[in-house]
């Protein structure tokens, strides 16, 4: 599924094409992903303008003068930027033409992706039901030490399914979890409330670390991410411990070892995170 870095990656990738980009057309192919998208989006955006190109979480958010787009890639979603000629294949879902002679194609083949809309009267899209109990950005100043103490200090859950709960922190998805506690040197199993406040730091600056650099190399190409313009991410090359059950830890040279916790893979080195 794409994560954060993937999901601002294309953010990024799409934002010279979007911003105060007029809508010609909009094209829908299919009438539900996730869920119904809203039929009359066509006659709804035709002649709009694209403000700017937003994110919040894994959501990508379009702004026009009339409401916003909000639309999630699922677990196997792209959106990438294209030209009016260029054919659609199967698993295009949706498509927004641009008067520059540019599209924005949906291809989404699972359809767990989604495409919502908001209208302005119903206010700020922070009050949206997918998104109004988002927690802080993790590279924004809000998601600091204190604050992330203060959420986990109470709770015996493991900490790798604190990390990954959108409630806390939004965006650290499994594999930015995994790499973030590697190099905090703290064992995904540590329930929450056995984390020191200089752990709680530690953890924090290397969440921040870990997305940055993955959002610099286009993000992670697992299975079927790909960036706007067509290219796979390259952060994949730099995984410590995801995936690599049974390698040498980069570290000290201990086997990577890997356990399940909340029904998710969870990868570490027994060594160096203890």
């Amino acid at each position: 599924m794409p994560e954060l870095p993937e999901v601002e990656t294309t953010r990024r990738g799409i934002e010279p094409a979007c911003e105060n980009a007029l809508i010609q057309q909009v094209v829908l192919r299919a009438p539900k992903l996730r869920w119904e998208i809203e039929p009359g989006l066509p006659q709804i955006l035709a002649g709009q303008k694209i403000l700017k190109a937003g994110r919040r979480g894994k959501y990508l958010l379009l702004y026009t003068p009339v409401g916003i787009l909000l639309i999630h890639l699922g677990m196997s979603g792209t959106l990438r930027v294209l030209d009016h000629a260029t054919p659609a294949k199967k698993h295009d879902h949706v498509d927004i033409l641009l008067a520059s002679g540019k599209l924005l194609r949906l291809n989404d083949p699972r359809r767990f992706g989604a495409v919502l809309w908001h209208p302005v009267e119903k206010g700020d899209i922070d009050q949206h039901p997918l998104l109004g109990k988002l927690a802080p950005e993790p590279l924004s100043e809000a998601f600091n030490a204190d604050y992330f103490y203060q959420k986990i200090h109470s709770r015996r859950v493991a900490i790798k399914s604190l990390v990954m709960t959108s409630e806390i922190v939004v965006g650290a998805g499994n594999i930015y979890a995994n790499e973030s506690l590697f190099l905090s040197g703290i064992h995904p199993q540590t329930p929450g409330n056995q984390l020191s406040k200089a752990q709680c730091a530690t953890l924090v600056e290397n969440i921040k670390k870990v997305l940055e650099k993955a959002i610099r190399q286009g993000g992670t190409t697992l299975k079927d991410f790909m960036s706007p313009d067509g290219k796979p991410g390259y952060f994949v090359q730099e995984l410590n411990v995801y995936g690599r059950e049974g390698e040498a830890c980069p570290h000290c040279g201990t086997p990577i070892e890997k356990v399940i916790i909340n029904q998710r893979a969870s990868f570490f080195c027994p060594q160096c995170q203890n």
